[in-house]
């Protein structure tokens, strides 16, 4: 069984070993670090001293998904904007050891149902890079449907252009299919 709980100071030094090289690295922090590898404590640092990089308090929601074996998986929730009603999901892993076991769909599925029902959110927010593709169907997996931008939104990485995939599930549509 799967289960969710606050991101813990020791859960850094798991986190980080699941990284196996820098483009699993980027895939799940982006460009929010300035090196590769980074430490427990430059991930603890960014997690509890500068609060997820999230300028408003009350912000920043790290989590860590277990089983009876251990961690298996990771994720921080954060408002968007100061807007409550609007929560995101971001900075997603699965100990690669676990994938391809339904892991990564059920803990995305208790992040959604803990911002509808904890939090009481209006609309869940996820991003991709068009990249992971994996990831990508993941999330359409657990519910989450495509998203138009205005605009593209680009990240640049090993001098390439990473295209950042939008995804969103509302609370009325979650409801109806989880009631």
């Amino acid at each position: 069984m799967l289960y969710l709980r606050p991101y813990k100071k020791e859960d850094a030094k798991t986190i980080i070993s699941w990284c196996e090289d820098e483009t699993v690295f980027r895939r799940w922090t982006s460009d929010r670090y300035n090196s590769y590898p980074i430490t427990e404590k430059d991930m603890n640092y960014k997690y509890f001293d500068c609060n997820g990089d999230c300028t408003e308090d009350d912000n920043f929601y790290p989590m860590t998904a277990c089983d009876e074996g251990g961690m298996v998986g990771h994720f921080i929730l954060r408002y968007v904007g100061g807007n409550h009603n609007i929560l995101r999901i971001g900075f997603v892993i699965v100990d690669d050891k676990k994938r391809g076991h339904g892991y990564g769909k059920k803990m995305i599925q208790l992040a959604i149902e803990y911002a509808f029902r904890i939090a009481g959110a209006e609309q869940v927010t996820i991003g991709v890079f068009e990249n992971n593709k994996s990831a990508y169907y993941c999330y359409k997996a657990a519910g989450f449907k495509d998203i138009q931008l205005e605009q593209e939104e680009i990240c640049e990485l090993f001098g390439e252009r990473w295209k950042i995939l939008e995804l969103a599930i509302n609370r009325n549509d979650y409801l109806l299919t989880h009631i």
